[in-house]
């Protein structure tokens, strides 16, 4: 079936190779911008999830020292309390020069001399049975330090609500696009009998049915979605894969890391547009022969 849409052969129906060609290029282009869109999508998702992940197994301590020691010392004993905790895999005092490399970005480099820095202290938690964020406080507070935890919950419920509504807009934006490319292929096969209603009037005369007229228009606009969608899926691999390529390990930008697996996807592209297409052509040229005088 998909090998016959893309064979072109003598058809009964003159072919009106301006319109076509203008039509395949929508098509094109909106299967090009489904393309790139699934793809962002399953970047930003995975990108979402990861960023889930390592804010899961990751907490930050904020310790405040007493009177009568020094911020760096006071982390120091910290990181060892917390090292020992059941639950932890690594504790780590941050030092000044960590610290400012983080914020260097958001203030600059003029002020961070005269900043104030907190004292931190990160922890890598087990994977497989993390240290609650209650465990972590009892224990620095049985050690005589006055710490607070943050186990990143709220920023990680952010991110992954964050997620879901990448995954709604993706799913949206695709069915946009496809009841697009339903409406082009109806009108362009409302036009098509319109500037061929000779011809089907002599078609009918000549014993064919309103199945088999349909189905010239289905084969006519299938095989042409189909070559259009390949095109355009065509297209945006390229593109994708050049950013892919240009950026390194992540991709063009750690925001959306793209991996070459994800491009696989793009194969159902030409197909979703045949189909799409075939059902939009059969469906209007039925409803159109159906109602005529």
């Amino acid at each position: 079936m998909i090998g016959a849409l893309f064979t072109r052969r003598p058809s009964l129906l003159p072919r009106d190779s301006g319109g076509e060609r203008w039509l395949a290029v929508v098509i094109g282009v909106l299967c090009f911008l489904a393309s790139v869109a699934a793809v962002s999508a399953l970047a930003a998702d995975r990108a979402a999830h990861g960023w889930a992940g390592r804010l899961r197994d990751e907490a930050t301590v904020q310790v405040r020292p007493r009177v009568d020691e020094t911020g760096p010392t006071a982390a120091g004993r910290a990181a060892e309390v917390l090292a020992g905790v059941k639950g932890v895999a690594e504790a780590e005092a941050m030092d000044r020069k960590t610290a400012e490399a983080l914020l260097r970005p958001w203030v600059g480099e003029a002020v961070l001399p005269d900043l104030p820095m907190p004292y931190l202290v990160t922890v890598r938690l087990d994977a497989e049975a993390p240290a609650s964020a209650t465990t972590l406080s009892r224990a620095l507070a049985e050690a005589g330090l006055d710490a607070t935890v943050d186990d990143h919950s709220l920023w990680r419920g952010e991110v992954e609500r964050s997620a879901g509504v990448v995954a709604a807009l993706a799913g949206a934006a695709f069915l946009l696009i496809a009841a697009a490319t339903a409406a082009v292929i109806a009108y362009a096969t409302r036009a098509g009998m319109a500037a061929q209603a000779a011809v089907i009037e002599t078609l009918s005369l000549n014993g064919a049915t309103d199945g088999y007229v349909a189905g010239l228009f289905q084969r006519r606009f299938g095989g042409l979605a189909a070559r259009a969608g390949a095109a355009g899926a065509a297209g945006a691999a390229l593109l994708l894969a050049l950013a892919r390529l240009v950026g390194g390990a992540g991709g063009l930008t750690p925001a959306l890391p793209l991996a070459f697996g994800d491009l696989l996807i793009l194969i159902a592209c030409p197909l979703a547009a045949c189909g799409v297409a075939v059902a939009a052509a059969r469906f209007t040229a039925l409803a159109k022969l159906g109602g005529r005088g």
